[in-house]
């Protein structure tokens, strides 16, 4: 049966990616965060290289990719695990890994549309690796591994 307390773990994924798709959007797009990003490494260390302050700032979106669907899957996990209940912790995961995958594809499918974006399937990969890793961190907390 599912209560007021379960859907507030699924109004928090559905919150979550309402986040993710506002920041698909054009405002986040690269060539308005380098606006932001690259004055400050160039502030904090003034000799670097225009192409390094690129190669970092390249590298800080797709870290923003891990963290995105890292918690994406966290919230997930958490999402189906009150809703399903019982011990088995590969019912949660694996329709958690398959909404992920979904998200991650309409993600790029919405950036394609986005004037300032461009799709991406290493973002998809990125997306969906970074919430399998949320599978395997959520299913060990959940069996007190780790």
């Amino acid at each position: 049966m599912v209560t007021n307390r379960h859907l507030a773990y699924w109004l928090l994924v559905v919150l979550w990616l309402s986040f993710i798709f506002v920041i698909s959007g054009n405002t986040f797009s690269p060539q308005n965060t380098s606006a932001i990003i690259g004055p400050i490494i160039h502030w904090v260390l003034p000799e670097m290289s225009a192409t390094n302050v690129n190669m970092i700032q390249h590298l800080l979106r797709k870290f923003g990719h891990v963290l995105e669907y890292f918690i994406l899957g966290l919230l997930l996990f958490q999402a189906f695990r009150k809703v399903s209940g019982g011990l088995q912790s590969w019912r949660w995961s694996v329709p958690a890994v398959i909404v992920l995958l979904l998200c991650a594809v309409s993600d790029e499918l919405h950036q394609f549309f986005v004037s300032a974006r461009k799709a991406s399937v290493v973002d998809v990969g990125i997306d969906t690796v970074s919430g399998v890793f949320a599978q395997i961190v959520s299913t060990m907390r959940s069996r007190r591994v780790i």
